[in-house]
């Protein structure tokens, strides 16, 4: 059964993973760094437009959504996404969107440089 983000995720249990984002060189990089410490990245997803379909089919315990796909906001793929804890992602820093974030029902934010296991573990955990 899929993560929702307001559970606390043990830190011995191998969280699921989904990432969409609409540049492939990020989707490799975020996957061999997530794996490397210990993840299992599910699902790769390129687009918006087979984001929600993708992610119910994959059923991740979270998924990390780009803002900014490609002309595609990731504030609406993150409101479609009922049966998965949300982490939004971006290249630009969190004051850039905090006020978006408060509002949406993602579980948080995370720089894309500060990606890791253990930031993705700390969201889900508040």
């Amino acid at each position: 059964m899929a993560q929702r983000s307001g559970e606390c995720h043990p830190a011995n249990v191998v969280l699921r993973c989904a990432i969409v984002d609409d540049k492939p060189e990020f989707l490799e990089a975020a996957r061999n760094l997530l794996e490397r410490q210990g993840m299992a990245v599910v699902g790769l997803v390129s687009s918006a437009a087979d984001a929600v379909e993708r992610v119910q089919e994959l059923a991740p315990d979270v998924t990390l959504v780009d803002v900014d796909l490609g002309g595609a906001s990731g504030f609406e793929i993150a409101r479609r996404l009922p049966d998965t804890a949300v982490i939004l992602i971006s290249a630009y820093d969190e004051e850039d969107f905090a006020e978006l974030v408060a509002e949406s029902p993602a579980a948080g934010f995370l720089s894309k440089p500060q990606l890791s296991r253990r930031a993705i573990s700390d969201l889900l955990r508040r």
